[in-house]
């Protein structure tokens, strides 16, 4: 199943962290390796890899990652350079910033979303995207 859901983002299946449903963690969470979260997270999330959120799982926090998939829901930006997908299931308030996303049906999505193929590009409107949220979020 999981190899499926991340077939069109990501090679990379073998999962190195689970985050359990019921489990609930408080604090940002910087890893290495595959991580699948189905609990909650009060916290930013950074991987070098991927993430997968499950239909159940909560995040409150931003998450960068290579790659994104999301079942469940997060508030927080999310910046993924390899692929961000958004499953039936899932709701995100946040910005969405990469190269390639995928939206399925019946999702819930309210932000803005960077999606350029061109590496250039792609660098060129992610930085100034954030330089302006940065001014933003200073003036309010």
């Amino acid at each position: 199943m999981v190899s499926k859901i991340l077939s069109p983002i990501s090679e990379d299946f073998s999962i190195n962290t689970i985050i359990g449903l019921g489990s609930l963690i408080s604090g940002d969470i910087r890893i290495n390796g595959f991580i699948r979260i189905d609990g909650d997270v009060n916290g930013n999330i950074e991987t070098t890899s991927n993430v997968l959120i499950g239909d159940k799982a909560r995040i409150k926090g931003n998450i960068n990652a290579a790659s994104v998939v999301i079942g469940g829901t997060v508030l927080g930006d999310i910046t993924a350079p390899k692929g961000i997908k958004l499953l039936s299931s899932s709701i995100v308030i946040g910005n969405l910033i990469t190269k390639k996303v995928q939206i399925d049906d019946d999702v819930i999505f309210n932000g803005h979303c960077i999606s350029l193929k061109n590496e250039e590009e792609f660098e060129k409107n992610t930085k100034k995207f954030l330089d302006q949220q940065a001014i933003r979020s200073r003036i309010i």
